[in-house]
């Protein structure tokens, strides 16, 4: 289903959702288990340590019993996984031992091998990645695609260099990785300008009306008798001109032609500047800059791309209305830049954290609506599902609860350091208008009146204007009672009073019921409003970076 977010294990759901050669496109940045030290990702595990959450997707995997059953499960025993696929895998065995490394490429296989399956005969993939797994990523890929469908390895210059490097050099690219299906792919040439170099020593001539333009020789590299002929007292080379007569007229009457002083010089033609398309794009992209600290299109998320990035290879590799798939979509990038580029487009993610800041972009950057412009899938639509959320993961609950209200929520507490704070809502108020909080605090289990009096206790600790209470059941009387005895908040520029402490049900969120709130600022950092690009390259012009399709 084209345009849909999905909440979930990408695996899981590329195969209960995507059929078979469905896509176009696809474009992944996973995880690239760089947070972890190449002694640890070698170190072998007894693997008795209980199972990672490799759903989880973090940047760093443990090889446990978990790891193990899906070694075997996902990859040695699953009928749909390449003879050549599983022989690699078992080589890596061999040789990475049971291995953090082994335990993240474990998870990257069935993934690959769901990859190939939905994408089209003439479709591309993207993966990007650094040089932690990058090699084993690209053996990977060999054996899922065929290594005769490699295409090429990019290089893109992320960051300038840095002075913190000891002995070794400083870390400054990204690599990615450019597969096909098959022989007969979309690609689009893009065209790069040339460098004031190159156009200093070859366009150096300027005609009557300003246009700059070289000289392109005119002789034949072997003998063409044919084409051996005199023009206006101009002998051709020995091996003849290279165009015919009526070319060399044609060209002659366009003013295209440079005759030399001496009839003894050969006429040469006259190629123009503003009709060459560049230098065709080349594999090590310098040209477009990493998401600055107050760019406009910095949202905050840690692995956020630019834009431009994505609509590069977006229009490189699909036409419009094509479908474009990020399975680990993250903050959305390639999502927002399928959008503006006129393709379909499927994202997924496990953390309802990035669907709900995808959701966020999405209305501010295109004023797409998930009721009426797009579909969300896998966020539980009623009080059941809400409940199995919680049993199955309550972070991940305390997000999506969190996200009902557009707030924004806050990162998982260790044991011993939560400050009851899941959610933040901030407002403005009074005649200079100062920014006041709204704290947010969600609860999955029983409830009871003392978790109200904590509530308070915290609004009265951060100085908070009101507390907001989210729970999947239903309040006690007492709970209610203790709620109404916190009296009010009086918001001078809106000119009225809120209840200081209000409790809501997760049921009642979900059939229109919230809070009582004064007019509130963006959970997140505003997605950049997205304008129509003049072409398919327009976003490329905006930000001043060279770029320009071929014709």
């Amino acid at each position: 289903m084209p345009n849909s977010l999905y909440y979930g294990d990408n695996l899981q759901v590329m195969r209960e959702h995507l059929a078979d050669q469905s896509v176009d496109l696809v474009y992944l940045d996973p995880p690239f288990n760089s947070n972890a030290s190449y002694n640890v990702l070698f170190r072998e595990k007894s693997g008795e340590d209980s199972p990672a959450q490799i759903r989880a997707f973090n940047d760093t995997w443990r090889w446990t019993q978990e790891a193990e059953r899906a070694f075997e499960q996902e990859i040695l025993l699953n009928p749909n996984t390449p003879t050549a696929v599983k022989d690699m895998m078992a080589a890596f065995r061999q040789f990475l031992g049971r291995s953090d490394m082994l335990a993240y490429l474990v998870m990257m296989t069935p993934r690959l091998v769901e990859l190939r399956r939905v994408l089209k005969p003439t479709g591309s993939l993207y993966l990007h990645c650094d040089p932690t797994a990058g090699h084993y990523l690209r053996l990977l890929l060999d054996s899922t695609f065929g290594k005769e469908h490699f295409r090429r390895e990019i290089i893109w210059k992320r960051t300038s260099s840095h002075n913190d490097v000891r002995r070794n050099y400083g870390a400054t690219a990204d690599n990615v990785l450019f597969y096909t299906k098959g022989d007969d792919y979309t690609f689009h040439t893009q065209y790069v300008p040339y460098s004031e170099e190159y156009l200093n020593s070859f366009y150096r001539y300027t005609d009557e009306n300003g246009r700059r333009y070289r000289l392109n020789n005119l002789r034949s590299p072997s003998p063409r008798p044919n084409l051996t002929y005199e023009y206006k007292g101009y002998q051709p080379h020995r091996n003849g001109w290279a165009i015919s007569l009526e070319r060399m007229e044609q060209l002659d009457a366009e003013g295209r032609l440079h005759f030399p002083e001496s009839k003894e010089g050969r006429i040469s033609s006259k190629l123009y500047l503003d009709e060459m398309p560049g230098v065709p794009m080349e594999n090590v992209w310098t040209d477009i800059p990493p998401i600055g600290s107050r760019a406009r299109e910095r949202l905050g998320y840690p692995t956020q791309k630019p834009q431009a990035l994505l609509e590069r290879i977006i229009t490189v590799s699909s036409n419009p209305g094509d479908v474009v798939l990020d399975p680990f979509c993250g903050c959305g990038t390639a999502v927002a830049a399928a959008e503006k580029l006129g393709r379909q487009w499927l994202g997924i993610d496990i953390t309802h954290l990035a669907v709900a800041l995808m959701k966020s972009r999405l209305k501010t950057s295109f004023d797409l609506d998930p009721v009426t412009s797009y579909t969300v899938m896998g966020e539980p639509l009623d009080v059941g599902s809400a409940r199995a959320l919680w049993t199955q993961d309550p972070y991940q609950f305390q997000y999506w609860a969190v996200s009902l209200l557009e707030a924004q929520p806050q990162g998982e507490q260790r044991r011993g350091t939560d400050r009851g704070i899941d959610g933040v809502i901030y407002f403005v108020d009074g005649p200079r208008r100062t920014p006041q909080r709204i704290i947010i605090q969600v609860k999955g289990g029983r409830v009871s009146s003392p978790q109200i009096r904590d509530l308070a206790g915290v609004v009265e600790r951060e100085k908070a204007a009101l507390g907001l209470f989210i729970s999947l059941e239903a309040p006690t009387r007492d709970m209610l009672t203790e709620a109404a005895g916190g009296g009010f908040y009086h918001s001078d520029l809106w000119q009225r009073d809120f209840p200081k402490l209000q409790i809501r049900t997760i049921a009642d969120l979900l059939a229109g019921r919230s809070f009582d709130l004064p007019p509130r600022q963006p959970a997140y950092q505003p997605a950049e409003r997205a304008r129509t690009p003049q072409g398919e390259q327009g976003s490329m012009r905006e930000l001043g970076i060279p770029y320009r399709a071929a014709s």
